[in-house]
């Protein structure tokens, strides 16, 4: 349901708006992606796990605070990470 330490750096050098950049809403969102897919296809096989579905709402959530963040920024930024996501929206 996590994901691999090796997936995360490449989500942070992918999405970085600058070297060395770990924390900007960009690269956030696209870690808090990777983790609600990954979630995603765990319920497939454990439909019952309702625990672990709250943690997927409130990281689902998160996500949209922080594109809400992004977007009330700069939308280009905003439209140009969910294209590259391919998050609807």
């Amino acid at each position: 349901m996590s994901i691999s330490a090796e997936r995360k750096q490449e989500l942070i050098q992918e999405y970085a708006t600058t070297s060395g950049d770990t924390g900007s809403p960009e690269v956030q969102v696209a870690i808090l992606t990777e983790r609600i897919t990954n979630l995603t296809g765990h319920f497939k096989t454990h439909k019952k796990d309702n625990h672990s579905r709250r943690g997927l709402l409130k990281m689902v959530s998160q996500r949209r605070r922080l594109l809400d963040y992004i977007k009330s920024c700069e939308v280009s930024r905003y439209q140009d990470l969910i294209k590259r996501l391919g998050i609807r929206r």
